[in-house]
């Protein structure tokens, strides 16, 4: 197709219809992918720590520890830039306007492997500086910058792979990066061995053989996904004559940087907290420590269903948007918010039933830790479904491109709630204070979350500064107004 010859909507057989297909079913197939992905994601840095903990020692492991806690702040960085990108793909998709999507893919692809490039050159530079500024302990210092070096080295193939996840999950598919990601971390697991301890011809390289299976899982994954969307004829792949895609779009690059900053930042407030969080658990020893640390583990799985359903609605609701469907939109948010509360709600009830024995997986059965982390858990695991009905809601209202509210409702809850209140009662009702911080925290948020959803202006927000779009209905009750882009009854 010439780069300058119009498409009003893509190919629908490889894709499912965001758009006019059964909500419930629809949703619910698309979120599963995004699902299994967080879930390999978090399967993999299992599986490296475990290799590197135990056969490398506890150096290795503070390294690894040390290095990924930068890695995370510069992926935090972009995850809301890619998230801008799912937006803006999907309100283009469901607006049926593949041109607009196109100048999103070609100006976003020119930023991330621009910003990719600068931040990886300029980190393999100062590695040894920024390990110095975070008081990395001196034995781990040198296995932290071997390790680091590399994963800045992937870093653009890990900036590359993400913005390209997130544009397809706006384009209506989560199968593709799911079966990619399976591919990735199948990789990464099976080649951590090989090059840590060497085989026959490969040098055991150490640590840095742990960063070295990363870069080469990212990148032969990243390569062979693009050339299965050119093999398939994928309607987003940029061919010879649409290059002039490739040149930014300066009114795109704006959306996509001014809209994700503050989807990005909700992660810093999140991370940010968590530090001074632990801070304050220190304080009361090493057992309450561990029983805290080993909670928090299963509580990342359990937020995993939410952030699925959050991200997934995100996609669905975005594409809706576009194509004017206002009348599916309340819907989406309805049903994300019963698979929050089946999804989310079960994995909840296992760990109160099973909590003993999950928690054994990490602590001796017997002891003062088990006894503070099953403690821990009855206070503030039911909280989670609370969590997850937000991050549905948030998916929703992002969608449309309000990204304020969101970030300014999860600082007052985490920061001049739940923080305040765990730090303000310790002297009175000591390491209590800090576990009930957690289910006010939650209440607050959705309270308010609810509210702006509710009564909140976030159907009037754009994308982009001049956006056709249909017309919102002034609450979520009412019945839209229906444009000219599809007028197919909602399903």
């Amino acid at each position: 197709m010439p780069a300058n010859t119009p498409q009003s909507s893509p190919p629908t057989s490889s894709r499912p219809d965001l758009v006019n297909g059964p909500i419930a079913k629809t949703l619910l197939m698309f979120a599963l992918p995004v699902l299994g992905s967080n879930i390999l994601q978090s399967l993999n840095a299992s599986v490296n720590a475990i290799w590197v903990g135990h056969y490398l020692g506890e150096a290795a492991l503070t390294a690894t520890s040390n290095a990924n806690i930068i890695l995370f702040f510069l992926l935090g960085v972009v995850f809301g830039i890619s998230m801008a990108t799912t937006i803006l793909v999907g309100q283009s998709i469901g607006g049926r306007d593949i041109n607009r999507a196109k100048r999103v893919v070609g100006t976003g692809a020119t930023f991330f492997a621009t910003l990719s490039i600068l931040v990886a050159a300029a980190g393999y530079i100062f590695t040894p500086h920024i390990l110095a500024m975070m008081q990395t302990p001196a034995d781990a210092a040198p296995y932290a910058i071997a390790y680091l070096r590399i994963i800045f080295i992937a870093l653009p193939m890990m900036y590359f792979y993400n913005f390209m996840m997130m544009t397809l999950r706006g384009a209506g598919d989560s199968r593709t990066p799911f079966y990619f990601m399976l591919l990735s971390v199948g990789l990464d697991i099976a080649l951590n061995p090989l090059l840590i301890f060497g085989l026959g011809p490969v040098p055991a390289m150490g640590i840095a053989g742990s960063a070295l299976a990363t870069l080469i899982a990212q990148s032969g994954s990243l390569l062979l996904m693009i050339a299965f969307l050119y093999r398939r004829k994928h309607f987003l792949a940029l061919h010879s004559n649409e290059l002039n895609y490739l040149k930014p779009d300066l009114t795109i690059l704006r959306a996509l940087v001014l809209k994700g900053l503050p989807m990005g930042l909700q992660m810093l407030v999140i991370s940010s907290s968590a530090l001074v969080m632990i801070s304050l658990v220190n304080g009361y020893g090493s057992q309450v420590t561990a029983g805290y640390g080993v909670t928090s583990q299963l509580w990342t799985y359990v937020q995993m269903p939410a952030l699925a359903l959050g991200a997934s609605v995100s996609s669905m609701a975005a594409q809706n948007i576009g194509a004017g469907r206002w009348d599916r939109v309340s819907r989406i948010a309805g049903i994300g918010v019963g698979y929050n509360f089946l999804l989310t709600g079960a994995l909840v009830a296992l760990l109160y039933l099973f909590d003993h024995a999950a928690l054994g997986l990490f602590l001796p059965h017997e002891g003062e830790a088990m006894a503070v982390a099953r403690h821990i858990n009855n206070i503030v695991a039911w909280s989670f479904v609370l969590f997850g009905v937000t991050m549905v809601l948030f998916g929703v209202v992002r969608s449309t491109g309000a990204v304020m509210a969101p970030l300014v409702t999860l600082f007052i809850a985490i920061w001049l709630v739940r923080l305040p209140f765990a730090k303000w009662l310790m002297p009175t009702y000591g390491a209590e204070a800090i576990w009930w911080s957690f289910p006010l925290g939650s209440v607050v948020l959705i309270v308010l979350a609810m509210a702006y959803y509710r009564y909140g202006g976030w159907r009037k927000a754009h994308m982009l500064a001049a956006q056709p779009r249909g017309l919102a209905p002034d609450t979520g009750m009412a019945t839209p107004a229906m444009t000219s882009v599809d007028k197919k009854p909602a399903s």
